[in-house]
């Protein structure tokens, strides 16, 4: 028994050393930092506003929704986070960028990681558009709503070697057909994070979130519909994920922190749609072919979808949170 006991205490000594050794370096290097999260009043943004919380980061939230963004904010208080202001913006707006981090830095003194997050998704495909110029509005948030922080947040990144977290999507990698607005404001987003990266060096580290069908008002449905008007359209969204697995944005925003305190320059997730961007670089016509089988119909029901009716998978691979029956009486207020 007492050699049981010595070679139990060993073994415990070095499994609990080995996990602090992972887990000190994360959880400490938080603690008296300062995050801005724009779009943190739900989905991939509230998760990392949590996330970022638990590890004892002081934040600043930005979104367009004040109530639900104060809810957030409360919450992240209540997870360990030392400090939060809540500050309702339109972050595609120049002026509305400047003064969300001019206060950021008036409240704080500083700011040390910028997480531009952001984003509204289009599901429709072109010719079937009546109000074009609404389209607009995909790069002005998706692209333009992460560059003009990104922007006035730098010589404060400069000035604490800090960070950039930028959230785009396996869309800019791969295109889909029916996507087509949105996969070219994340090819666009994705280009020029990768291009800064290089003009920065080591002054600003910059990691590209690359997420696949996480749990958000994006695949509740909510997105920019053809006529022009942002609501939630079910049907729209099961053509487009199909039977496609739709990952806990929970889980993907603790991998996205941790892989951001540790340097990474990309995270994909869920990692099987890693292969997919090996794919697009050497057999483009394959992602082709299966975008136009999967998503192009001329009678109005996808193949995407008739796999997903005909196997009941949605209860299986939509996480409950997208299949509520009140999604779209809420979302649509």
């Amino acid at each position: 028994m007492d050699s049981l006991n010595w070679c139990l205490s060993v073994v415990m000594h070095i499994a609990i050393g080995l996990v602090l050794l992972i887990y000190l370096p994360i959880s400490l290097v938080l603690r008296g930092k300062v995050v801005l999260i724009t779009g943190a009043s739900s989905g991939i943004g509230e998760q990392l506003a949590y996330q970022y919380a638990r590890r004892g980061a002081s934040l600043s939230l930005v979104a367009r929704r004040e109530q639900a963004l104060r809810a957030v904010a409360k919450t992240a208080r209540d997870l360990g986070a030392p400090d939060v202001i809540a500050l309702p913006a339109d972050i595609s707006s120049s002026e509305e960028a400047k003064r969300i981090v001019n206060e950021t830095i008036a409240h704080f003194g500083q700011l040390n990681h910028l997480v531009a997050n952001a984003g509204i998704w289009s599901n429709c495909s072109f010719d079937e558009i009546t109000n074009i110029t609404a389209f607009t509005r995909m790069m002005d948030v998706n692209f333009w709503g992460s560059v003009y922080p990104t922007y006035y947040a730098l010589p404060h990144l400069k000035a604490s070697c800090g960070r950039i977290i930028v959230t785009t999507s396996v869309a800019g990698r791969v295109p889909t057909a029916r996507m087509s607005f949105y996969n070219a404001s994340k090819a666009a987003e994705i280009r020029f994070y990768e291009t800064l990266r290089s003009e920065l060096g080591k002054q600003v580290q910059i990691t590209i979130l690359i997420p696949g069908y996480v749990e958000s008002e994006l695949t509740k449905g909510k997105a920019l519909q053809k006529e022009g008007e942002v609501r939630v359209n079910e049907e729209a969204r099961d053509i487009q994920i199909g039977p496609f697995p739709v990952g806990h944005t929970e889980m993907m925003a603790k991998i996205a922190v941790d892989s951001a305190c540790r340097g990474e320059e990309y995270v994909t997730w869920p990692s099987w749609y890693s292969p997919f961007h090996m794919l697009m670089c050497l057999a483009p016509e394959l992602v082709n072919w299966f975008s136009i089988a999967f998503y192009v119909t001329k009678e109005g029901n996808s193949l995407s979808k008739r796999i997903l009716e005909a196997t009941g998978a949605k209860k299986f691979l939509y996480p409950a949170s997208i299949r509520s029956p009140k999604i779209k009486t809420e979302m649509n207020k």
